[in-house]
């Protein structure tokens, strides 16, 4: 790597994970704050990774021990610490387990190497939960068979199966994040198959409701464990529907779910980027933790800028030793964020289903936004993420394509 030299003054913000929506967002936010940024990718080929705010972009393995490699020879050529800014869960897990390796190049917000791992674990974070009082649905952990079939025979149904954490041997057998489950009999069908994937599978009662019952709240908190920024909003559609994630969202005022995410970050001492998803029971109007997700942005991040609050900004100054921004406290004024692609995806699932019609979907998608992945000035991610699903749709050649089939109506309770 050659020695860089910039004449900037401001420290650049190191980007790990470019290659996904939640990198992509948070190399344009920082960027258009004008903070320097140099960008880690697993993929440089990945439509996000097209994206011409970056000052470099280095292809980098971001899950193991070689990111720690990376950004020590990253870190020695720059003359002054950066502050780093994880996109993934496994990422921010290596950076926790080698922060003093890191710390003489970088700013890292993380609270102890304990809480991390407690909170990234699914079953050390439940078994926190109930512990601490803290509103979660019915779960059980599952080793073996025969757990399986005695939370069979306590659970209601439907449920949702998932890993403690989704690590990279359960995402060489699929994408989904959980697993929704109708019956018992599907639930222990589905259990042998998914066994092998992970050492541990939990399953958790679902909370009835729909998307736009699923809250969330994207805090920054200081290294005194105060809330520097933290901004509400809820899904109004996701993809793939009631089990995936944000498609649409839109800032909400609710006090609940605000008020449950400081308790929890603040009983563990939390430091960095933190976001809580909260999910509303229509039947009883209560609120559930469904997740927490730590130390990095996520996909919606972008609402709080759009919002008006400087959620990524207010860590990256609060780290380098600057000024904090001004715009910190959310104003309720009803912005919206959307990756239209998959809104679309998610649009005409409802519609088939007949809980959709076009002038609903088009009132929901009105007003202010954020886009996932439009800019314009920046477009390139938006036309290649298309020309990729393009080019994928089109039959191979000298195949001929199946025959059309009838739509298959969904059968599983609502969310």
């Amino acid at each position: 790597m050659k020695k860089m030299t910039s004449n900037q003054k401001l420290p650049y913000a190191i980007v790990i994970g470019l290659d996904c929506i939640t990198g992509l967002q948070s190399a344009r936010l920082l960027a258009q704050r004008g903070v320097p940024v140099i960008a880690l990718a697993k993929n440089p080929g990945h439509y996000c990774a097209q994206t011409r705010v970056c000052e470099r972009i280095v292809p980098a393995q971001i899950a193991s021990v070689e990111l720690v490699h990376t950004l020590e020879e990253l870190g020695a050529q720059l003359e002054q610490r950066a502050v780093l800014f994880p996109c993934t869960d496994m990422s921010v897990l290596v950076l926790s387990r080698h922060r003093l390796r890191l710390q003489k190049y970088f700013h890292l917000a993380l609270p102890a190497p304990e809480v991390v791992e407690m909170l990234m674990d699914k079953i050390g974070f439940y078994t926190y939960a109930q512990q601490q009082g803290l509103p979660i649905p019915a779960t059980y952990f599952l080793k073996n068979r025969y757990e399986a079939e005695a939370a069979a025979e306590m659970l209601q149904f439907p449920c949702i199966l998932k890993p403690p954490m989704k690590t990279p041997k359960w995402e060489q057998h699929t994408k989904a994040k959980v697993f929704k489950i109708a019956s018992a009999q599907e639930f222990l069908a589905l259990y042998a198959r998914c066994s092998t994937w992970a050492d541990t599978l939990m399953v958790q009662e679902w909370i009835a409701g729909r998307d736009h019952n699923l809250y969330s709240c994207n805090c920054y908190f200081n290294a005194k464990s105060q809330p520097l920024a933290t901004f509400v909003a809820r899904k109004l559609r996701q993809w793939p529907p009631e089990t995936g994630t944000s498609c649409l969202g839109e800032e909400v005022r609710n006090d609940t779910v605000l008020q449950e995410t400081l308790r929890l970050f603040r009983g563990v001492q939390y430091h960095g980027l933190g976001y809580v998803e909260m999910k509303r029971d229509e039947r009883t109007g209560l609120h559930y933790i469904i997740e927490p997700n730590i130390g990095r942005p996520t996909g919606r991040s972008a609402i709080a800028e759009a919002g008006g609050v400087d959620l990524l900004y207010a860590k990256y100054c609060d780290l380098a030793g600057l000024p904090l921004p001004e715009q910190r406290e959310q104003k309720y004024r009803g912005v919206k964020w959307i990756y239209f692609r998959r809104d679309l995806q998610s649009a005409f699932y409802y519609w088939r289903r007949g809980e959709l019609s076009l002038r609903e979907w088009w009132r929901t998608t009105r007003g202010r936004k954020a886009y996932a992945v439009w800019s314009w000035r920046d477009p390139k991610p938006f036309f290649y993420d298309w020309f990729r699903l393009l080019r994928s749709s089109r039959p191979q050649s000298g195949t001929v394509p199946p025959p059309a089939k009838s739509p298959r109506v969904h059968t599983g309770q609502a969310a």
